[in-house]
């Protein structure tokens, strides 16, 4: 019988977004950030940090350049932030001086119990979070759910992490996407979505305004809120900001799970050698593939979801 939920080795892949001009965005995640380029061709660009133990580099985000995209409307279905994960405090910190180093704004930072964050976004508009996770067994649990907060954040504190060596050497080696938060239109449908088709645990929801979403117990790997598009239309096809995440399983059985789940519930989904491909009820699109088929540093919607739901 195919599993019910994600493995709990479930980790977020990179996330595809379209821009309107790659000359513009690019400086900002490859200079400011110091991401390093891992695909490199005329209209798209995949940048990603080095692996931890030196060996090779992980996808952390592809820009598409389309100059000609609609734009999307305010409020519509879409990316809310790109959430970066950083493998330290001690990493956190060395960016938040960065940061401040080439003045780059900030739109935010907060101690959300769980995690210590940093807030801004990129010339575009796209919303990014960089954060470091707190110790596991500091996290308060009550019942099934995960207590987030959000409280000010320890600048100073945070900064007393960064020892010694001042020079910037680039995106910390071990980063990769945390979790992804979406803006969406119903936070019913959107929970029935992501718990009975893909297949992640509820860690928390805050009314009708906010829920978050995980494997293996942690504090969220997707979350979804309706702060400003409660009812909204889905944003025009291939409009500027976000065209796809990818969550990443382990093997290619937990991927045909997911098929038969989405199967069960009716789920229009495509699968190709990437994975499984589907748009969540706001229009979201999103890639299941396993561990092997992440190498894959291009990531194409295939055609046959590219127009509607």
């Amino acid at each position: 019988m195919p599993a019910t939920q994600l493995p709990a080795a479930t980790v977020m892949g990179p996330v595809t977004l379209v821009v309107s001009d790659l000359g513009r965005v690019r400086p900002f995640y490859e200079g400011v950030l110091g991401m390093a380029p891992v695909v490199d061709d005329a209209d798209r660009v995949t940048l990603g940090a080095r692996e931890l133990d030196g060996d090779g580099y992980r996808p952390i985000v592809v820009l598409i350049e389309r100059p000609d995209a609609p734009r999307r409307p305010r409020g519509a279905p879409g990316l809310y932030h790109v959430a970066l994960l950083m493998p330290s405090r001690a990493a956190l910190a060395q960016v938040l001086r960065r940061l401040t180093q080439v003045r780059y704004h900030l739109q935010g930072a907060a101690d959300h119990a769980v995690s210590e964050a940093l807030y801004l976004a990129d010339p575009e508009g796209n919303g990014i979070e960089i954060y470091a996770d707190t110790p596991k067994e500091t996290w308060r649990r009550e019942g099934d759910t995960i207590y987030m907060g959000t409280a000010p954040l320890d600048v100073r504190g945070l900064l007393g992490e960064v020892h010694g060596e001042r020079e910037w050497r680039g995106f910390p080696a071990g980063s990769r996407v945390g979790h992804v938060h979406l803006r969406v239109r119903d936070l019913e449908e959107t929970a029935r979505f992501y718990q009975g088709v893909v297949g992640l645990d509820l860690t928390a929801r805050y009314g009708d305004q906010a829920s978050f979403f995980a494997a293996g117990g942690y504090h969220h790997h997707l979350g979804a809120n309706t702060w400003e598009s409660r009812g909204a239309a889905p944003a025009p096809e291939g409009a500027l900001g976000l065209a796809h995440y990818a969550v990443v399983v382990p093997t290619a059985q937990d991927v045909r799970d997911v098929e038969a789940r989405a199967a069960r519930a009716n789920q229009q989904a495509t699968v190709d050698k990437e994975g499984l491909w589907m748009r969540d009820p706001s229009g979201n699109m999103l890639c299941i593939m396993d561990a092997a088929a992440a190498g894959i540093k291009e990531r194409r919607a295939p055609g046959s979801l590219q127009a509607g739901r």
